[in-house]
C-alpha cells in the first residue's frame, strides 16, 4: 500500500516563508495571508510531523535542528513542483516532451555535445534521446520513424535535407605500421597486402559503402572508436574523421598514410526533419542550434 503525502505544498512554502522573511507576521505580509493561518499552517505542519520546526526567541523564528535538515529538502521539493508546472505549460502549448536524435558518429562529437549543452539551458524541460549510427543508419531512422531529428550522409532522395558539414576522412595506421617504411608514395597493390580496418554500416534496409574497399584482408568494427583503439594497437590502417585523428597524431600514435591517391576522401553530413509537416517547437531549436554550430567551425 502506498503512502502519500500528507503535508501540502502550501505548508512548506509557508514554512520557507517563515524563515526566509524573519518571522509570522512578515511571512504573512509576504504570502498575502492572515497571520493567524501563517499560524496554523506551521503549527498543523509540526503536528504532523511528530516534531518542531522552529523555535521563537524574542520576536524571531529560529530553525531547530530538524528545521534545518528539512528546510533545504523542502525548497527542492517547491522547485520540482514549480518545474512540473511548468513543463505541463509548455506542453499544453504543442512542446515536445522528447526528442530523438539520431546522429551518424562521423559527426564532430565536441560539435554535438556542446549544441547539446546550449539546448539543454532552454530546453524547459524536452529530453533529449541520443542514438549514433553509422551511413544508412540515418536512413533507416526516417524510414521506420524511429527519430525526430537526423544528422547522416546520403540521406535519401526523397527525404528533405539541409547540407550541414563537410567532413574530411584520412587514411593512417600505426606509427611503427611497416606502410610508413616504404621509400615512396604508397599505391593500391601495397594496401593488399596489410589488414584494412572497415567501419560497419549500422543499416539494415538499403547500406552502403564509404570510401576504398579493394584490400581482401579486412577486419570489420561497429564504431569508429573500435576502429580507433584497433589502429592505435597496429592492427592495420584505415580512414578516420580528422576530428578524431588530432590527439592521436600529435602523440605519434598514428601516423598519416602517404598515399598515391585517395589519402583523403569527404563525406557531406544533412540534418533532416523526420516529420517536417509537424515539427515542433523544441526539434526546430535543437536543429537551429546544431546548424549555428556547424557554420561556426
Amino acid at each position: 500500500m502506498k503512502n502519500y503525502p500528507r503535508i501540502t505544498l502550501e505548508q512548506w512554502r509557508v514554512f520557507q516563508a517563515i524563515i526566509e522573511h524573519g518571522g509570522y507576521a512578515q511571512a504573512a505580509a509576504y504570502l498575502h495571508r492572515s497571520q493567524s493561518s501563517v499560524s496554523y499552517s506551521m503549527s498543523r505542519l509540526q503536528e504532523q510531523l511528530g516534531f518542531a520546526l522552529l523555535k521563537i526567541e524574542g520576536r524571531k523564528a529560529l530553525l531547530t535542528e530538524s528545521g534545518q535538515a528539512l528546510l533545504q529538502r523542502s525548497k527542492q521539493l517547491l522547485n520540482n513542483a514549480t518545474e512540473i508546472e511548468n513543463f505541463a505549460h509548455h506542453l499544453s502549448e504543442g512542446r515536445e516532451a522528447e526528442i530523438r536524435l539520431v546522429v551518424d558518429a562521423a559527426f564532430p562529437n565536441d560539435l554535438l555535445m556542446s549544441s547539446l549543452a546550449t539546448f539543454a539551458k532552454q530546453s524547459q524541460g524536452t529530453q533529449v534521446q541520443l542514438r549514433e549510427i553509422i551511413l544508412s543508419g540515418a536512413n533507416d531512422a526516417l524510414l521506420n520513424n524511429d527519430a525526430d531529428l537526423v544528422i547522416g550522409v546520403n540521406l535519401s532522395n526523397d527525404v528533405m535535407a539541409d547540407p550541414l558539414i563537410e567532413i574530411e576522412f584520412h587514411a593512417v595506421a600505426h606509427s611503427e605500421h611497416p606502410l610508413h617504411h616504404l621509400d615512396r608514395l604508397i599505391t593500391e597493390d601495397d594496401l593488399e597486402h596489410y589488414m584494412h580496418i572497415v567501419i560497419r554500416d549500422s543499416g539494415q534496409e538499403h547500406t552502403m559503402d564509404v570510401g576504398w574497399l579493394g584490400a581482401q584482408q579486412r577486419w570489420t568494427v561497429s564504431s569508429i572508436d573500435s576502429a580507433l583503439n584497433a589502429l592505435q594497437h597496429g592492427l592495420g590502417y584505415g580512414w578516420l574523421p580528422a576530428d578524431r585523428l588530432v590527439q592521436p597524431l600529435g602523440l605519434n600514435q598514428l601516423k598519416l598514410l602517404k598515399l598515391q591517391q585517395g589519402q583523403t576522401y569527404k563525406a557531406d553530413l544533412y540534418i533532416s526533419f523526420a516529420h517536417p509537416q509537424n515539427i515542433g517547437p523544441a526539434t526546430r531549436e535543437l536543429a537551429d542550434i546544431i546548424k549555428r554550430a556547424a557554420a561556426g567551425l
